[in-house]
């Protein structure tokens, strides 16, 4: 009996310092890592992080994938504000924003992003850079306020053919995801997410694999796809992207996109396409190119280009391609605002 008193005041001290490890570790994490940006508040009780970086003319809105955060943009950024104003932002749910009190659908993530610049005062014509299903987001964007957009960027946009309910075979992926969801949520409350993340970080990938493995299903397996991403991200934010794995609310965001990926794969499906505003599509090497009838659902003024040398996230692999892409539309855009003021 003594023993088992022993077992039973031992766990709930390792529970306790867990829960105490992860409470300190969230509340260090958002005063070193949240301070170059600002919160704006997009109603609902909903705030929207914003990180800022160029002055000038246009603004050029940067959204990101379905699990990303505005770190994902950092290098791209850096380098678009030297020519242009920038602005990339964490969506309700992920990184530093609140919780979502919406679906994550393309329609509800463009209105808050509307409100939040607005709210901001950041100006348009915007120039919009989309990658995956912030591809679809910017889409939307573009078509609820058209009179607002310069241009757009969709760096190899989701393509809805490829999701449920379109095709139910892709089922099997988000079934998986938010099983996965359902065990990093309460490991995450336990600081277990946050050791293991730290440790990856800190090089200790042979033991950050295992707890990894032992905690998470398939567990292995997702490391090793966020790993191949992030290694490609410059160093310098890796502590930031740490946090943000480590913190629940960023799982409970996430797990709100994926159920909405079937309503999102239905709204774009029927979308109309853009009309008379440049689009230029960026498909990497190893996809596909994206069929006419595909671009032409898109919108009427679509190019594509192909990144020969990139895999899904092209932004990281070939990042020229997407910032010399950026400043022909920001010149663009200038160039018309000039001979419209003579």
């Amino acid at each position: 009996m003594v023993t088992v008193l022993w077992i039973v005041s031992l766990a709930a001290i390792v529970l306790l310092a867990g829960v105490i490890y992860q409470h300190a570790g969230s509340l260090r994490d958002r005063k070193r890592y949240a301070n170059p940006g600002r919160w704006i508040n997009v109603g609902r009780g909903s705030d929207l992080f914003l990180f800022e970086l160029g002055t000038g003319e246009p603004n050029v809105i940067f959204e990101a994938g379905i699990g990303a955060t505005h770190l994902n943009w950092r290098n791209i950024q850096t380098s678009v504000s030297r020519f242009a104003p920038t602005v990339s932002y964490d969506r309700a749910g992920l990184g530093w924003s609140g919780p979502s009190r919406t679906p994550r659908t393309p329609a509800h993530i463009a209105t808050e992003l509307h409100r939040a610049l607005q709210r901001a005062g950041l100006k348009p014509p915007y120039v919009l850079v989309g990658h995956s299903f912030g591809g679809l987001v910017m889409r939307r964007f573009a078509l609820l306020y058209p009179g607002e957009v310069a241009s757009l960027l969709l760096i190899d946009p989701m393509r809805c053919e490829e999701w449920p309910p379109l095709n139910p075979r892709s089922q099997s992926q988000l079934n998986m995801g938010r099983k996965l969801i359902r065990y990093a949520i309460p490991i995450t409350r336990l600081g277990v997410a946050r050791l293991g993340v730290n440790l990856l970080f800190c090089r200790a990938r042979k033991l950050s694999t295992q707890i990894a493995g032992a905690a998470v299903p398939n567990g292995h397996h997702v490391l090793s796809r966020i790993t191949t991403e992030v290694g490609k991200m410059p160093r310098e934010v890796w502590p930031a992207v740490a946090s943000h794995w480590s913190r629940p609310e960023f799982y409970a965001g996430l797990r709100c996109h994926l159920e909405s990926i079937p309503d999102t794969v239905r709204e774009m499906h029927v979308a109309e396409p853009i009309r008379a505003i440049p689009v230029t599509v960026l498909t990497p090497g190893s996809a596909a190119p994206l069929t006419e009838n595909q671009l032409d659902h898109i919108g009427d003024r679509v190019n594509q280009v192909i990144a020969a040398n990139s895999d899904h996230w092209i932004h990281l692999d070939e990042p020229e391609i997407v910032i010399n892409s950026i400043r022909d539309m920001v010149t663009s855009t200038m160039t018309q605002s000039v001979m419209s003021t003579r």
